[in-house]
């Protein structure tokens, strides 16, 4: 299936590579626009101003960094089963249940539900080994 000239699969690519953005910016919710002063969010210093958070907000920014780490397998996988040749409904079916997946990482880490989230991970992993089957 095709959108705007790219497969399910290509835009769930894009999707993963916003989804560290957002939970940059969740990490930094409800704190922008506030004065440093009254713990604001520190634009001058921001991986220091991050590296004081705790609880959710600590949270959703170790999601943004695992965010991250995910990224470069995921685009891998897909590139390659694209390349490939892979059959095109599977790939997509494959490449949106891994977003599910990793939106349902995020949320399970915001919420410090950790041993959901390992499971999580764990599937998303799978589902991004499996696509360099398909």
């Amino acid at each position: 299936m095709k959108f705007a000239g790219l497969t399910l699969a290509y835009w769930a690519v894009l999707v993963t590579a916003l989804l560290p953005f957002l939970c940059g910016y969740l990490a930094k919710w409800g704190k922008l626009g506030k004065s440093r002063r009254e713990g604001g969010y520190d634009n001058h210093n921001p991986r220091a101003w991050l590296a004081r958070q705790t609880d959710w907000r600590a949270r959703a920014n170790a999601a943004q960094s695992n965010s991250f780490e995910a990224l470069p397998l995921f685009m891998g996988a897909v590139i390659i089963a694209h390349q490939m040749g892979a059959p095109q409904v599977r790939l997509d079916l494959l490449a949106f249940v891994f977003v599910v997946l990793r939106l349902i990482y995020i949320m399970m880490y915001v919420a410090d539900l950790a041993l959901a989230r390992s499971m999580t991970w764990t599937l998303a992993l799978l589902v991004n080994i499996a696509i360099l089957f398909v």
